[in-house]
């Protein structure tokens, strides 16, 4: 059952709490999604105590009066207070997508308040590292994939119609984002539909969003703790080269590429996962 807090402005937010040990904060990307997406993020509940966050307008948290606050620059204030509310002191963060961007944002303007940082498929357009044409070429090199027409031709509607492509056609994309398009894959990727109730979700995240690039930079190369970053070997965004730019920027950090792994790595090997992630927070499994 989710548990409850009030945010800064009044809104009511939930959080998802299991397992036993360390807490370990667990702020969800995919803008707009609840975090049911999560699961236990590939079995870390054998070693933490997982707090998952639904952010404001996603899953049992209520929708905001302002959609101004889903901004993801804003949403950080939330974390501040499920910090305060839980009364941690120093704590673990783990973000996944644009999670981890929130999660850098955090990190940025709350550096003493995390033990370590835990940034997942994402957190690499914070400082700008963005490769031109990462994004396209791998997705090209799945091309021997059985499963790469379809996924293609839905691709190249999606760059032709932008926010306007149909949810299906998005869906047909799903392939991309994951390192083996098993069972597990598909039924994850099915789930999306059911966990989303606002369409407009992902636009209200990056509208106005504004991130200088430079200052965050600076902010972030003198963190004063530990940072892993891992990325997925097939993942389209980011690519391991992105994912390498961003670990430069930090005084102490590390990259970790998951061999066969996409965007959601906890789905397609959930035991190198956990081993790695649990590993570096202290607790190797």
């Amino acid at each position: 059952m989710p548990e409850f807090f009030t945010s800064y402005d009044g809104t009511r937010l939930a959080y998802h709490r299991s397992g036993d040990g360390p807490p370990l904060v667990v702020i969800p990307g995919d803008p707009g999604r609840a975090s049911t997406y999560l699961g236990t993020v590939g079995g870390l509940d054998a070693h933490h105590t997982l707090i998952i966050l639904d952010h404001r307008g996603t899953g049992a948290s209520s929708d905001p009066v302002d959609p101004a606050t889903l901004r993801g620059d804003r949403l950080p204030a939330d974390v501040e207070v499920l910090r305060e509310h839980l009364r941690l002191g120093t704590f673990d963060l783990l973000g996944h997508s644009a999670g981890a961007q929130v999660a850098v944002f955090y990190a940025a303007a709350h550096p003493h308040r995390l033990r370590r940082l835990v940034l997942v498929c994402g957190g690499h357009r914070t400082t700008g590292a963005v490769i031109d044409g990462g994004f396209a070429a791998a997705c090209q090199a799945r091309r021997e994939q059985s499963w790469y027409p379809a996924a293609r031709t839905a691709l190249d509607i999606r760059t032709a119609r932008g926010a306007h492509t149909p949810p299906q056609v998005i869906a047909a994309m799903a392939p991309f984002f994951y390192g083996s398009w098993d069972a597990s894959a598909q039924a994850h990727a099915a789930a999306e539909a059911s966990q989303r109730r606002d369409p407009q979700a992902a636009h209200r995240f990056h509208h106005g969003l504004h991130i200088d690039t430079t200052a965050m930079t600076a902010a972030l190369g003198v963190l004063p703790f530990p940072v892993l970053v891992l990325a997925g070997e097939y993942d389209p965004q980011p690519v391991p080269q992105e994912a390498a730019q961003l670990v430069a920027v930090f005084p102490d950090a590390q990259l970790h590429v998951q061999i066969g792994a996409g965007h959601y790595p906890w789905v397609d090997d959930p035991t190198a996962f956990t081993t790695t992630v649990a590993g570096f927070l202290g607790h190797v499994p």
